[in-house]
């Protein structure tokens, strides 16, 4: 009902302003053109402050009511976007500032220097100095500012700590597959060639490798220890993803043929988050930030952030890869077999 309310009264405003304009067009008419010009001038300068003071009161207004649902109040679940929100706050800061600055000079000026007969218009064509001071001072902070990114971005993207946990993450039309190595600490190489989930291989894990003999493999779900660095090794197997991770600030294409990668420190278990914010059905999401299919909007994943006791727990109860495919293969044969044999017997009676 408020939001109607709202509607209504900007149509009513609008439908004031534009019955002046009318009126001012038939009072021009009877005045004069050079005396209604005026008056208009004067309307328009009086509108430049009202708009002004309404749309900082819209900024104000949609801060209120959009800021708390974002996440920026929640504050980064990683330690290295930590360093991600304070870039933020700070271009939100500077930007805000010019914005802010910018927005109120341009409807104050138009509204002090409207046309005037106690005063004469200056014209200038060039001026350095002032040339270089709106081009040098944005040309400088930005410049910092894709420094500063661009430090977070190559740290992020680099050599991941040596006790980090290791995750592959493989995006496709429309969902995730997390694979974990074993007791080994090494994922077995894959090939795309052997890529088969009719046969229990969706990834196309080379099962003569023996590292991949340990390999642990889950959908949509990535369990993750808190506290400790996850190097994330992102793979696609059509076309291109993007693994979006918006409580940790982190994101990377999935390229096909490609892999890429990244990592991060989780700082808050999903239980400690859901006190944290007050939100007992909180979950951590993985994204897919990049248009890639009609499909896209439902390929969502999640991520449990546990202590190492529970993640231990978990690893447990997981069966490797390679002995479910071994296992379905064994089941298909027999199946298959089964088959042969009714036939056979239908064929002899």
């Amino acid at each position: 009902m408020n939001n109607f309310f709202l509607i209504a009264i900007v149509v009513l405003v609008f439908v004031v302003i534009f019955q002046i304009s009318k009126a001012s067009e038939y009072v021009s008419v009877l005045k004069g053109e050079e005396k209604s010009r005026k008056q208009n001038n004067k309307i328009n300068g009086f509108l430049m402050i009202g708009f002004l003071i309404l749309g900082l009161i819209g900024v104000w207004w949609c801060n209120e009511l959009f800021y708390p649902k974002t996440l920026l109040p929640i504050g980064s679940a990683s330690l290295e976007g930590k360093s991600i929100d304070t870039l933020m706050w700070i271009t939100i800061g500077v930007t805000g500032f010019i914005f802010f600055l910018t927005q109120i000079l341009l409807f104050w000026f138009s509204f002090k220097y409207q046309e005037s007969t106690k005063r004469k218009s200056l014209y200038f064509t060039h001026n350095n100095k002032l040339e270089l001071i709106w081009t040098g001072i944005p040309a400088i902070v930005l410049t910092v500012l894709v420094v500063f990114g661009l430090k977070y971005w190559f740290k992020f993207t680099a050599d991941a700590p040596k006790n980090s946990q290791l995750i592959e993450i493989t995006g496709h039309q429309f969902g995730w597959e997390m694979r974990y190595p074993g007791k080994d600490g090494v994922l077995g190489r894959k090939n795309y060639k052997l890529t088969d989930p009719a046969k229990g291989n969706p990834l196309g894990v080379d099962w003569d490798d023996a590292a991949s003999h340990d390999d642990i493999h889950v959908a949509t779900t990535m369990h993750v220890v808190v506290n400790k660095p996850v190097k994330l090794v992102i793979n696609s197997q059509d076309v291109i993803h993007d693994v979006g991770l918006p409580q940790f600030r982190m994101k990377m294409d999935a390229v096909p043929g490609t892999p890429t990668t990244l990592w991060f420190t989780p700082l808050y278990t999903t239980k400690q988050m859901q006190e944290k914010t007050g939100n007992p059905d909180f979950t951590y999401e993985i994204s897919c930030d990049q248009m890639c299919g009609k499909g896209h909007f439902t390929m969502r994943g999640v991520i449990v952030v546990e202590t190492q006791k529970e993640f231990n727990a978990w690893m447990i109860k997981q069966r490797p890869e390679y002995i479910k495919a071994k296992a379905m293969i064994a089941a298909q044969t027999t199946d298959s077999l089964k088959t042969v044999a009714l036939e056979n017997n239908q064929a002899h009676q």
